[in-house]
């Protein structure tokens, strides 16, 4: 089953619901440049009260190494994604799995993905210099299938109940990514758009639990 990555959270209800209805991770937005950005002492508490095994994802978009890993140890991230231009080296000599966020433009070649180590996982997302992510835009499918079959792709850019199955389908992603297709506003998530995509995606898990949004 395809994975579930819920990005841009600010707040502890959406990520609970996100963790309930089966995300196998969150991400947190660290970049001052989005309007989905947290706080990481605001994010810590949010953090604290997940479940175990659902991996927490910082979001960092060329920023010095300094900052990012600090972040990561405060919130003892699962994973660390870089969503600029970063140089990956400093960041392969730490312990953090990493995320790599490449743009799909209409000059996209899955062949550019063999200059990211296999070891990093690629994220394949909307082409926007400024917002860098959560566009709302979605990228070429065919482009993104022929990378998932070279690699493990994480699938994001445009993504909700309406068209994720399709996506995943086509894709055959090892996961995807949504942020803005959740959301009422951005960095709000609104749980009947969270249960419609998961109920899409066959992953909704069936159980006696019913929390409130």
């Amino acid at each position: 089953m395809t994975k579930v990555k819920i990005c841009g959270l600010r707040r502890a209800e959406d990520a609970l619901l996100a963790a309930h209805l089966g995300a196998a991770a969150l991400g947190f937005v660290f970049w001052p440049g989005s309007p989905r950005c947290i706080d990481p002492y605001r994010a810590r508490p949010i953090v604290r009260i997940l479940p175990p095994f659902v991996t927490t994802v910082g979001v960092f978009v060329d920023q010095p190494v300094e900052f990012v890993l600090g972040v990561a140890g405060l919130l003892n991230l699962g994973a660390i994604q870089l969503h600029g231009t970063e140089d990956l080296q400093p960041y392969r000599r730490t312990s953090y799995r990493l995320i790599k966020a490449v743009p799909v433009d209409l000059a996209f070649d899955p062949a550019r993905l063999d200059l990211v180590p296999a070891a990093v996982t690629v994220l394949l997302d909307a082409q926007d210099p400024v917002k860098r992510g959560g566009t709302g835009r979605t990228i070429d499918w065919s482009c993104a299938a022929a990378a998932s079959r070279a690699r493990q792709v994480i699938l994001s850019g445009g993504l909700g109940a309406d068209n994720v199955r399709e996506a995943a389908e086509r894709v055959r992603p090892y996961a995807i990514d949504v942020s803005s297709g959740v959301e009422s506003s951005p960095g709000v998530k609104d749980p009947d758009k969270l249960r419609a995509f998961f109920a899409a995606l066959g992953a909704e898990r069936a159980g006696s639990l019913n929390p409130e949004p």
